[in-house]
């Protein structure tokens, strides 16, 4: 909705019958119905002169007057308890091992429906008394992220002093990051790097793209492991360390090479594996953050943790290597 306030849609004669909730959701650009029912809810819809209902039935020829934008609350994070996997912690930071199925924090909007539940930042809300503000209400302590399907290690800020100095660390390149990552195929070399800037998909908004020009610039540096061949295919267990922390870089980046990430559909991993024999469930991508160094943001002090791979990845990886090619 990006018209100046107030402005007029006028109702055609086709549209007769129509809930007038209806007709604006299809009618304003980037709106949805639930939007289109707060704006209602609040008096900034008028119809012919007079507030409506959102359920008031159409006859076509009405003008509708939209006054301004609905008024929403703060965008806020609550406190919820949910059990975390305190790695280390101090008067500055914490690291939490997160598991995969946790989004790290709702989006913008989310916070006043089920979206903004069972996020880490609820749960960080809820156990430390004081996190960093810098990142804003919704991102309290939040100074990188993990995907919602990506396991491991997540670095988390107590205090404003120690967000602006890890953020510092981050841009350096000074924080190490080393995840495992099982991808579909073998890789040509057992070594490499990927260099391949990273923008977002104008079509499928929910995906990052190589194709683009002008992009973000993004490095990935893998090992091959352990390449394996099952009655499901041909795998390859990764060691992957990453320069730069662009959204959805490793997936994007692996998939770009021709070797989308085990369980990773939305780059062109299959939903499920074929086989011979009855294929193991994994519902998530196989990728975890294992390894995270870096200097503590007050004594400078290094601090270096691991995260072994949770059950269901290590189920899944000998379930694969134990299924004999056909």
């Amino acid at each position: 909705m990006s018209e100046r306030f107030p402005f007029t849609v006028p109702v055609a004669a086709d549209n007769a019958g129509k809930r007038l909730d209806q007709f604006l959701a299809a009618s304003l650009e980037n709106v949805s119905r639930a939007r289109v029912q707060e704006l209602i809810s609040q008096g900034m819809v008028l119809v012919d002169g007079a507030e409506a209902k959102a359920s008031l039935k159409l006859r076509g020829g009405e003008q509708i007057k939209i006054l301004g934008a609905a008024e929403r609350p703060p965008l806020r994070a609550i406190p919820e308890e949910i059990p975390l996997d305190i790695r280390y912690e101090d008067d500055d930071l914490a690291v939490i091992n997160k598991p995969a199925g946790m989004m790290v924090h709702a989006g913008a909007g989310a916070t006043e429906d089920a979206r903004n539940r069972g996020t880490l930042v609820n749960a960080l809300l809820h156990h430390f008394a004081t996190l960093s503000g810098v990142g804003g209400e919704l991102r309290p302590g939040i100074v990188h992220r993990l995907d919602k399907e990506t396991s491991g290690l997540i670095v988390v800020a107590k205090n404003d002093e120690a967000h602006r100095k890890l953020s510092q660390q981050f841009a350096r390149r000074e924080v190490k990051k080393t995840y495992v990552a099982l991808v579909h195929g073998w890789p040509k070399k057992d070594a490499g790097t990927i260099n391949q800037s990273i923008s977002r998909d104008p079509v499928r908004r929910t995906r990052m793209t190589t194709r683009l020009s002008g992009g973000r610039e993004a490095i990935t540096h893998y090992r091959a492991v352990r390449r394996i061949e099952s009655s499901f295919g041909k795998f390859t267990l990764l060691e992957v360390k990453i320069d730069t922390g662009r959204t959805h870089q490793i997936r994007v980046h692996m998939a770009a090479l021709g070797h989308p990430i085990v369980g990773d559909t939305l780059y062109g991993a299959p939903r499920q594996l074929r086989g011979k024999a009855e294929p193991p469930d994994l519902h998530r991508n196989f990728l975890h953050a294992a390894e995270l160094a870096l200097q503590h943001p007050r004594t400078g002090e290094k601090i270096a943790l691991k995260s072994d791979l949770p059950e269901e990845l290590r189920s899944f990886l000998a379930a694969v290597e134990s299924a004999a090619p056909a």
